[in-house]
């Protein structure tokens, strides 16, 4: 295929059966001057079929998908599935290997970076690939998050909408497919960097999801996105045989489809939160406190909410910076 990309591999993504590879990103350093970061790979293919592309390691401390595509890579064989699975379990590997949001070589935010460069800096050149090579073998995608060490969710699934009628709404059925208890339309996208965007550009059914945060792994997060993203598969038509998917239970369907429903730190300080997460508020209900321990005598500052809805996500560490999100909210569709 006609690529521009530095990236090299061994993998050829039309062969049959199971590789378990690297991408080698050239990156000449003091202690290795002709090396390359090697990022791993997993290519599972028999017969004609559709290809899903599952990613997680997006941002590097967001754990639950990662572990979750490692289980998967270690348990699914080529008699399991009819057509090919990609799987890209730590896209932007030095993030992921420094447990960090963002890469500790170029400080890139893999989700703030697509199209991409090819001539970039590692984590530019890492989406440049992704968008170039990856999603046009593809008919499904998944990119799989969490909050990370800042944030805490409530679990959900997600689709973005791209603004195809037709596409959105083959998103909105796999949604629907993966079940988790709660499911979010991200309705509200100002930033076209996104490698969601990306993947709607390029006309891919695309999902991503929240599945916990805080820099830890949830035991009951971690159950439904595996249930989920078995279901996922078995909705593409990729799966074959191995075990079946749970059964559907039903979801709850919200979105956020405006800036009103993030709330956002007004000064720096300690942040007292003021709600439960999951909680049902209203316009004008308090969200936090802001304390200022270095002048323990001046009142804290009250941020409230501007819309109705549930609480989705929440601030997990307790310094703030102005401008800091410290929750926002979903609402029903």
């Amino acid at each position: 295929m006609a690529n521009s990309s530095l990236i090299f591999t061994d993998v050829d993504y039309n062969a049959q059966g199971k590789q378990v590879d690297w991408l080698y990103l050239p990156h000449s350093v003091t202690r290795s001057a002709y090396g390359a970061l090697a990022i791993p790979i997993v290519v599972i293919r028999n017969g004609e079929g559709p290809t899903v592309f599952l990613m997680s390691g997006n941002h590097g401390d967001e754990y639950e998908g990662q572990i979750t595509l490692a289980k998967l890579i270690r348990e699914l064989e080529p008699e399991h599935i009819r057509g090919r699975i990609i799987i890209l379990p730590a896209a932007n590997m030095p993030a992921a290997m420094a447990g960090a949001r963002v890469s500790p070589i170029d400080q890139g935010n893999l989700n703030r970076a697509f199209p991409g460069d090819p001539n970039g800096t590692p984590t530019w050149a890492i989406a440049h690939y992704i968008n170039t090579v990856l999603y046009p073998l593809a008919d499904y995608h998944h990119d799989l998050h969490s909050g990370g060490s800042s944030l805490k969710y409530v679990p959900f699934c997600s689709m973005r909408k791209s603004g195809n009628a037709d596409l959105d709404a083959r998103s909105l059925a796999a949604l629907q497919a993966f079940d988790a208890p709660l499911s979010l339309v991200w309705a509200y996208q100002p930033d076209a960097r996104l490698a969601s965007a990306a993947a709607g550009d390029r006309g891919l059914v695309s999902l991503g999801g929240e599945f916990g945060g805080g820099g830890d792994v949830d035991r009951s997060s971690l159950a439904m996105l595996e249930g989920g993203v078995r279901r996922f598969l078995a909705f593409t038509g990729v799966m074959a045989d191995g075990p079946a998917p749970e059964p559907q239970k039903g979801t709850r369907l919200i979105e956020v489809s405006s800036r009103e429903h993030y709330v956002y730190a007004k000064e720096a300080g300690l942040l007292e939160p003021l709600v439960d997460l999951g909680a049902e508020v209203q316009a004008g209900d308090p969200a936090a406190r802001i304390h200022f321990i270095d002048n323990p005598g001046r009142e804290p500052v009250t941020c409230v909410f501007r819309r109705a809805g549930i609480v989705v996500c929440q601030r997990h560490l307790a310094r703030v910076e102005r401008g800091d999100c410290v929750a926002h909210l979903g609402t029903d569709v």
